[in-house]
């Protein structure tokens, strides 16, 4: 039986350590995952780099929280930070652009595509694929121009169970042209199950933080910073080392 991967999303140093110790088979390194995920600060980078070792991280490339239409100069900075990425000798960047319409930014994509495999990186389209209006449409034209593997939650806000039907039909459409369909969005190792039980085959990697609600330093102290819009109300989620442990376990990778 083919071993299912596990992709553990992180946002900062001890998340990116939790996730190392507790076995992920590959990191998504980012910033600020309570948006989306955007792209990680230089020396959380350099740390992964520091720490990288036998486990692949793959650094976010988005800089910015909403949409995925971008400006000339966004898309500038997108380019700069591919570069970073590679000059760190990470293992792959994840990205993912689109127009207005949500359909995909082939012109966009295609030249990260490109940049990413010039500097030897792999590929991951984001959730941004989760805004297309057509399925097949996108999962060709990833197809086309390289990506590896495609990152959704079904085209829902939680992949299990609302996004199960529409990730079942992107793993059917996607069979055979050489891209690869990770799952994510809100998947624990309490719920995993459902997605293998819908999705018996062609599901091969898995997407999660494996985290949990920590109460932060300020509110230990009894400070209220997060009414000053420091940090969010009710604790910060942050990947746990014993979360990560579980989902191997889940997945039967203990």
């Amino acid at each position: 039986m083919t071993e299912i991967l596990l992709e553990v999303c992180v946002d900062d140093a001890d998340g990116l350590l939790a996730a190392i110790r507790g076995g992920a088979d590959r990191v998504e390194l980012c910033s600020a995952l309570e948006v989306g995920g955007l792209t990680p600060t230089p020396g959380l980078i350099d740390l992964a780099r520091s720490l990288n070792g036998s486990v692949p991280v793959f650094a976010m490339v988005r800089p910015r929280a909403g949409d995925f239409s971008y400006s000339d100069r966004e898309f500038e900075s997108m380019r700069k930070d591919i570069e970073c990425v590679a000059k760190a000798r990470l293992a792959g960047i994840v990205f993912g652009a689109n127009h207005c319409d949500g359909t995909l930014d082939r012109h966009r994509l295609e030249i990260m595509a490109k940049m990413a495999k010039e500097f030897g990186l792999g590929t991951t389209l984001h959730r941004s694929f989760d805004l297309v209006p057509n399925i097949g449409e996108a999962i060709a034209l990833a197809a086309e121009i390289g990506i590896d593997r495609i990152l959704t939650s079904g085209r829902s806000a939680k992949a299990i169970p609302d996004g199960l039907e529409d990730i079942a039909k992107t793993v059917e459409i996607a069979n055979g042209k050489g891209i690869k369909v990770m799952a994510g969005a809100g998947i624990r190792a309490e719920n995993v199950g459902q997605l293998f039980g819908r999705i018996p085959f062609g599901i091969w990697e898995v997407h999660s933080s494996c985290s949990s609600v920590e109460e932060t330093n300020a509110e230990k102290s009894g400070q209220t910073i997060a009414k000053f819009g420091f940090e969010p109300n009710g604790g910060k989620r942050r990947t746990n080392e014993s979360e990560v442990r579980r989902m191997k376990e889940a997945l039967g990778r203990d």
